[in-house]
């Protein structure tokens, strides 16, 4: 006789799960038996990634969000919609994430890049962490890269107001995620509640075609086929989500399913501390 699937009954909200890794990911923990909802910035696109999930999952508990991410009030409205829908969260994962080659602001004026790929995650995780906490054990899982190791935060020039560079805006970015997620681990310590970031290695996918560098179309056009699938990438966000492995494991971060050294400035709890107070303030939210 075959068992119960190791996630059923679990929830799962999965952020861009539209397309690459986030879909790869929604597909692979609606496999294994989880309630999965996704986001997307268009409902039409979002439910007809729903549906290509259901089908590659045999799995109809998944369910289709549209929030644009950039825009902190549609952020807030998501966490509505997702409270009202899930009693319960077992897991959330922050997957969305760009890369713009030029400056761009958001309906808030911030920078698009910082806004986006920490803020947004920042504040969707902070608006479900009641939720989480009442479901506990519960996991916050996010996506990070490898390109946080050449990151540093900027406190000056957090908006890249005063020069801006695509790639040292998303390495920033991405810096910040890991000290977001290394702060809400201490931060969550003894509610059952883990918080995990992770590389999910170069995956192939249409990640920065909005506005794509030089060096991205060099690599998208003659490194494609040595990169990643998006199943690929999506193995250690699942592991992440769905494994006894990690039971209870919070506040690393993590490379083909292995704990590894992040960035050195990560570790500074100082700094992340500093920037959880600077976040806490940029999207309205109190900082305790």
């Amino acid at each position: 006789m075959v068992g119960p699937l190791p996630m059923a009954g679990r929830v799962v909200l999965i952020t861009g799960g539209t397309g690459g890794i986030g879909k790869a990911t929604a597909t692979g923990l609606a496999t294994l038996g989880a309630r999965v909802g996704i986001t997307g910035r268009d409902l039409a696109r979002a439910e007809s990634a729903a549906a290509d999930i259901r089908a590659a999952s045999a799995n109809q508990a998944v369910d289709a969000f549209a929030a644009d991410m950039s825009s902190q009030a549609e952020v807030r409205r998501l966490a509505v919609a997702v409270l009202e829908v899930y009693p319960r969260l077992d897991v959330l994962v922050n997957n969305v994430g760009g890369f713009w080659a030029h400056r761009h602001a958001t309906a808030d004026g911030l920078e698009l890049t910082f806004a986006l790929n920490h803020l947004a995650p920042f504040l969707l995780t902070n608006l479900l962490l009641d939720r989480l906490k009442a479901s506990a054990p519960a996991r916050v899982v996010t996506i990070s890269s490898g390109a946080q190791s050449m990151g540093r935060v900027d406190f000056d020039d957090l908006q890249s107001a005063r020069h801006y560079s695509g790639q040292r805006a998303y390495n920033q970015s991405k810096l910040a995620n890991i000290m977001f997620t290394n702060e809400l681990a201490r931060r969550l310590a003894g509610t059952g509640v883990t918080a995990n970031s992770l590389h999910p290695g170069v995956v192939r996918t249409n990640f920065g075609a909005e506005d794509q560098a030089w060096f991205l179309s060099v690599i998208s056009g003659v490194a494609r086929p040595l990169l990643k699938t998006p199943a690929q990438g999506a193995q250690t966000p699942i592991y992440l989500a769905s494994s006894p492995d990690v039971d209870g494991v919070t506040g690393q971060f993590f490379v083909n399913r292995k704990s590894k050294p992040a960035n050195k400035l990560a570790s500074d709890a100082d700094r992340a501390a500093r920037l959880w107070q600077v976040s806490a303030d940029l999207v309205g939210i109190p900082p305790a």
